[in-house]
């Protein structure tokens, strides 16, 4: 008999105070010391009214790295912090991690210091989140893990502050260019991005008390054999290639920007909703026999609120129309955290009262790093 697998817990970090628009440049700097242009049209765009960085609002410094705030999220699962030492399994996920070398999950373990026990951390954008949670509900579901914990984190300040593009709008200034800014394509994730790390407790036993949610599947697939990357850092893009980092000089990397979060917006709005709901839901709705009158909870990550109308209308394109009554998302108040945000819309659910024994929650994360999708069924029990 194979084993079921459950949610027992889920906890939130998010780092400092709340920022909120009007603050967002002061702490992630302006470059050049210029306003940037694009900032008041993308936050109205997004709909985030306030987001966490791990930035000392006191000194400006990071006061965070990702492995220590991934760490805060593991330990709120456990009222006794000597219940560390039954995790038999750690995966921990991040777009984009303290480090290249070593690996992610590791430095997460040495941050938390619990026993020895395995460690393995997924790569990838937002779905990176998910794909560590399928690996643990894997782990669990082959017997080979009794209690596993899956925690996805992001420090996205450390990559949008001002201090990160010195170097590219210098090099413009010396080229004598009108107008040195910071591209759009760079500039508009600085106004997307926040911080914030969130993690799941894992069994094959439900709660003997409360709730759990039961992992019923996580379904995922990549459309990078149709689409070229949209979402990227340490690499440049080169007629719709990517050029490694590794291929420039130091002094190329500063000018350029080269290890900056990037995002092609064009080739992302012609794209995401289409590819990461209907070409890939339709996929699970076949093999899963979805019918939308089970879903009472839709849970989607999207970015921004101008994805809002577009996930409904791409929903209704499949004929699987979810009514705005039964979404549930904290974009407004916690912000687009990646990879950690279907963690951080679930907690904030699970700890809400409002689930009951029965109802089922289908979650939605996308990912634009080169168009991957996932869709997860859970069951409240």
């Amino acid at each position: 008999m194979e084993n079921r697998v459950y949610i027992n817990n889920l906890s939130v970090a998010l780092p400092n105070s709340a920022v909120s628009n009007s603050e967002m440049e002061e702490l992630l700097g302006k470059v050049g010391d210029k306003k940037s242009r694009a900032r008041a049209v993308i936050l109205r765009s997004n709909g985030i009214k306030q987001r966490y960085y791990a930035i000392d609002p006191t000194t400006g410094e990071q006061n965070y790295t990702n492995a220590a705030l991934a760490a805060v999220a593991v330990r709120g699962l456990f009222k006794d912090q000597n219940d560390l030492a039954s995790i038999d399994c750690l995966v921990a996920s991040s777009s984009i991690p303290d480090q290249v070398l070593p690996n992610h999950a590791s430095m997460v373990h040495g941050e938390l210091k619990n026993l020895p026990c395995e460690v393995v951390s997924t790569a990838g954008v937002c779905l990176c989140g998910v794909t560590a949670l399928k690996y643990g509900y894997l782990n669990i579901k082959a017997g080979e893990s009794q209690k596993s914990v899956v925690v996805a984190s992001e420090i996205a300040s450390a990559m949008m502050h001002a201090r990160n593009f010195t170097g590219e709008r210098q090099h413009k200034v010396d080229l004598l260019e009108e107008h040195p800014e910071v591209a759009f394509e760079k500039d508009f994730l600085r106004w997307m991005l926040s911080d914030g790390a969130g993690a799941a407790l894992l069994s094959n036993q439900p709660n003997t008390a409360g709730i759990s949610l039961r992992i019923d599947w996580i379904d995922s697939f990549s459309f990078a054999n149709e689409l070229e990357a949209c979402m990227y850092a340490g690499g440049e893009k080169v007629d719709g290639s990517l050029t490694s980092w590794t291929a420039y000089s130091p002094q190329e990397r500063d000018q350029q920007s080269i290890m900056a979060v990037k995002q092609d917006v064009r080739l992302l709005n012609d794209n995401i909703v289409r590819i990461t709901v209907e070409e890939t839901l339709k996929r699970i709705i076949a093999k899963r026999q979805l019918d939308k009158a089970d879903v009472d909870y839709f849970v989607p990550h999207y970015s921004s609120a101008y994805f809002r109308e577009k996930v409904y209308q791409s929903l209704v394109n499949i004929d699987f129309e979810i009514p705005f009554e039964k979404w549930f998302t904290n974009l407004t108040e916690k912000g687009n955290t990646g990879s950690a945000s279907i963690f951080i819309m679930l907690e904030e659910l699970f700890h809400s009262s409002k689930l009951r024994v029965g109802n089922r929650l289908l979650c939605y994360i996308p990912e634009s790093g080169r168009f991957s999708s996932a869709f997860m069924q859970l069951t409240v029990v």
